[in-house]
């Protein structure tokens, strides 16, 4: 909507266009720019046996850029903030009814192998990502190779200056927060790229969360590496097709200890490991149940 300069709004509209400064587009034209904030992060990947050549090229491609945006997410995100609610309206509960509907061969068949009940299965794709129809728009790759980077103190400090005038976070805070986020992120980012080349899938195509997580489950990278399947049996672990999405999210459950007829409590805890939100596992039961009515 185009904003009416009147006098009353002109300093609303001279604060927004100073936040803009802080945090300004990044666009795949800055990539040479931008190349030099993951010289460190570069090293680091060939020193832990990745091909040198391959890295080096995939750091100078046109669209792979620092993404100060998207990292700054990080630095404001509450889950505290979410509404999950949402997922139990009347609506929502219709088109997961009809999503279970429109894949029952494929939850019959992984209720009997995995024994999680297809309707938990159908509550976190609904949450995740409403049931596939929103699967983020941020490049897995700039993500994590974004925050991996804060590791690097000239990085750190960069963005510092770019955020600082807009995040509550006072600078030691940001420090503490940084260093475990990039830690994290970099474990990762090895992750994806190691899954990116099992299955032949150009790094810069894949996107998802602000946070890395991608598909139609939302899986992190590790989570891939560790519990992903083939559903549809083509040869593929793609986290895009529902088969395999539907498939993946039952094996991450048994692994982490759903069993055949587990109670609420117990799905709770293992609920929590997929989100650890006291939220999120309660509204995803209440889902399950209503999907179940």
């Amino acid at each position: 909507m185009p904003i009416k300069i009147t006098r009353c709004s002109c300093f609303v509209f001279i604060c927004l266009m100073a936040l803009q400064l802080f945090l300004p587009v990044q666009t795949p034209a800055d990539a040479n720019k931008k190349a030099g904030y993951f010289n460190a992060l570069q090293k680091r990947l060939i020193e832990d046996g990745f091909d040198k050549d391959k890295i080096n090229a995939l750091y100078t491609t046109p669209g792979v850029y620092f993404d100060t945006n998207g990292v700054s997410l990080f630095f404001s995100h509450s889950e505290g903030k979410l509404n999950y609610d949402q997922f139990i309206s009347r609506s929502s509960i219709k088109k997961a009814k009809k999503y279970l509907k429109k894949h029952k061969a494929v939850f019959d068949g992984v209720e009997k192998r995995y024994f999680v009940d297809k309707e938990i299965i159908a509550a976190i794709i609904l949450v995740e990502t409403r049931l596939g129809n929103y699967l983020g728009e941020r490049s897995i790759l700039n993500t994590l190779s974004t925050m991996a980077s804060l590791k690097d103190q000239h990085v750190k400090n960069m963005l510092w200056s770019k955020i600082s005038g807009s995040s509550s976070f006072t600078r030691n805070e940001f420090d503490k927060k940084a260093e475990k986020k990039s830690t994290w992120a970099y474990s990762e980012l090895k992750d994806f790229l190691k899954y990116a080349n099992r299955e032949n899938i150009d790094p810069l195509s894949v996107y998802g969360s602000y946070a890395g997580a991608m598909g139609i489950a939302q899986f992190m990278p590790s989570n891939i590496l560790a519990h992903a399947k083939d559903g549809n049996r083509d040869g593929c672990v793609d986290l895009f097709n529902h088969a395999d999405a539907i498939e993946s999210v039952a094996s991450y459950l048994q692994h982490y200890g759903w069993k055949a007829k587990t109670d609420d409590e117990k799905a709770y805890k293992i609920l929590l490991t997929y989100n650890y939100s006291k939220y999120y596992a309660n509204i995803i039961l209440k889902i399950a149940k209503l999907l179940k009515g």
